[in-house]
């Protein structure tokens, strides 16, 4: 093969893996509030465009047990996730457009690509650390306060 036409394929083959690692996050910080008021803090990285939502937690290693990720989709319609890449075991909580929690997929196991649906209608999707919900307490009609949500 021609070293330049190697260096062409080369090229070809690693642009769409260098563009996928520039996904880029912000950052902000939600609270999760129980029905009988008790709260916790989680710095979260925001999922907000489809490269975002789709990229989600995959390839992470590691994250601390006060972060997350908040996907924010802007309506409620029903939802599925899948852990395909994703090599931490997570809660997957699933909210309503006011931040309710509608669902809770506790301990999806890494990197299985069985759908997980929300099984009602969501508008967002908080990530955290396989065990934190039962850890917590949290249930279905406890709360994500965060901006994006209406109050």
């Amino acid at each position: 093969m021609c070293p330049r036409l190697f260096h062409v394929l080369l090229v070809v083959i690693a642009l769409p893996a260098a563009a996928e690692n520039d996904i880029t996050f912000s950052r902000d910080i939600l609270e999760v509030v129980t029905e009988d008021n008790r709260s916790w803090t989680f710095r979260v990285d925001l999922a907000v465009s489809p490269a975002q939502r789709s990229r989600g937690l995959m390839f992470r290693k590691t994250m601390a047990d006060d972060e997350g990720m908040l996907f924010l989709f802007g309506r409620e319609a029903p939802r599925s996730f899948w852990m395909k890449n994703t090599y931490l075991p997570l809660d997957i909580i699933f909210l309503d457009r006011h931040g309710v929690i509608v669902s809770i997929a506790a301990d999806a196991r890494p990197l299985d690509e069985t759908s997980i649906p929300s099984g009602v209608p969501a508008a967002g999707v908080l990530e955290v650390l396989a065990g934190t919900s039962r850890r917590l307490g949290l249930e279905p009609g406890d709360r994500v306060i965060h901006r994006a949500f209406d109050p």
